[in-house]
């Protein structure tokens, strides 16, 4: 995940698997399991809870804090080792092709077969995400930050734009249920809102490739098909970039182009802007009344409009280069962290889950009514191309989008070049 998209977690990681800790093996006793992750909360309520684990199996944890930005490099400099040092992965989607491609992860079906461990609550947009890679099992999902649409229910229920709007398309002012009709009444907010129709996030590169796939799944088009065949250069997809250039160059802010996750939400949280598409996660930090007065008790979250956005999300792994002792205690660690109880408890404490049951726990949803939303907006969320080179095509896709958005190119060149350079990487990984 990006470095600044991460710096909004706000979940975490751990506790239960009971009955197979009773009956895990004594040789557990003595092991240290050592683990790198980033240094987000989400990390430090891992921390809290790992005394229970402890204590049930014997397994010492220790968790080694890292910003995003060095993660990618420390973790790769161990798995083309001998052995590595980290015995339990934190993966990000984006290196959740290229880590198992190079023969660096353990497939963990076995583990799963041996402990009886049920894989039926995973959301399946999370184990296709950060799950399964050419059919086997190589993580089991962690954490999620899926996409979706939040905006201003104060602004849609304003009389007096319900009646301006109404006047000049000749329907009624709701919730757009299109990609189009979100273009439209963006567009009309800015115009006639008092405010940016959208906040933007249209940096080059992560930025700006993360929000436009939203628009892509929106319209009902993808990167590849079900054979893994290039086809975003579609008519879904030339509409796809044809709205997103609409929207940021009549309807967002000023700046929109080199604009980011943390100047979006600054405009939304300031009562600026009418909507943004972000992760979903970022509804309760809107609506708090102490970070943001102007807009708490004013914003919902949807699916994005047009029934799809974009999926996003973190899995555990086991490195390859590992003693078979070493592998069935990080096993227990994940199988524990990521257990029903353990992930109930995460999510009290605001972790955005990978598990319908916990999503659907009376208990979360006491707390946090707005999971029944966030729900809907990861089940229904479609996956960024998983391979090696996902990382660098992020930056392949957010060039030809930025020229496309600063009327550099147009956007059916745009959108065949960005397929070109997918279909590119896509040859040099598979002949490696």
């Amino acid at each position: 995940m990006s470095r600044k998209r991460r710096v909004w977690l706000v979940g975490a990681v751990a506790v239960a698997a009971a009955w197979w800790f009773v009956a895990s093996d004594a040789s557990a006793q003595g092991v240290t399991l050592h683990i790198l992750m980033e240094d987000v909360p989400e990390t430090q309520i891992v921390e809290q809870l790992l005394p229970e684990f402890e204590q049930q199996t014997g397994i010492k944890v220790d968790i080694q804090k890292l910003v995003y930005s060095e993660m990618h490099d420390k973790l790769v400099t161990q798995l083309v080792a001998s052995s590595s040092y980290y015995n339990v992965l934190e993966v990000d989607f984006l290196w959740a092709g290229e880590f198992p491609a190079a023969g660096w992860l353990e497939p963990l079906q076995p583990f799963v077969d041996k402990t009886s461990f049920d894989l039926k609550p995973f959301i399946p947009s999370m184990l296709d995400l950060v799950g399964n890679f050419n059919k086997k099992l190589y993580m089991i999902p962690m954490y999620n930050y899926s996409m979706g649409l939040i905006y201003r229910t104060d602004l849609l229920a304003d009389p007096k734009l319900q009646s301006a709007y109404e006047a000049q398309f000749h329907t009624k002012l709701e919730v757009p249920k299109t990609l189009e009709e979100y273009v439209q009444v963006s567009k009309f907010m800015n115009e006639q809102g008092g405010v940016a129709g959208a906040a933007m996030q249209g940096q080059r590169g992560d930025p700006n490739s993360m929000e436009f796939s939203n628009y892509l799944f929106a319209a009902g088009g993808h990167y590849l098909d079900g054979n893994g065949a290039v086809v975003l250069n579609s008519p879904e997809g030339l509409n796809a970039l044809n709205q997103y250039v609409d929207n940021i160059q009549n309807a967002s802010q000023k700046g929109a182009l080199s604009a980011t996750l943390d100047d979006t939400f600054q405009l939304m949280c300031q009562g600026k802007a009418w909507s943004m598409v972000t992760y979903w996660w970022m509804l309760p930090q809107l609506d708090n009344a102490t970070a943001c007065p102007a807009v708490a008790g004013k914003v919902a979250l949807g699916v994005m409009p047009g029934g799809h956005g974009e999926s996003g999300g973190w899995g555990w792994a086991i490195p390859h280069n590992e003693s078979p002792q070493l592998k069935d205690a990080a096993w227990q660690f994940i199988s524990w962290v990521q257990s029903e109880k353990v992930a109930v408890q995460r999510a009290l404490q605001g972790h955005a889950p990978v598990r319908s049951d916990v999503f659907e726990n009376a208990s979360v949803l006491a707390k946090y009514p707005y999971y029944k939303q966030a729900e809907a907006v990861v089940q229904s969320g479609e996956a960024f191309p998983v391979f090696t080179y996902s990382a660098q095509y992020e930056d392949v896709l957010g060039r030809q989008l930025s020229l496309a958005a600063a009327n550099q190119a147009k956007p059916a060149d745009a959108l065949k070049a960005a397929a070109d350079g997918l279909q590119q990487l896509l040859t040099k990984a598979k002949s490696q």
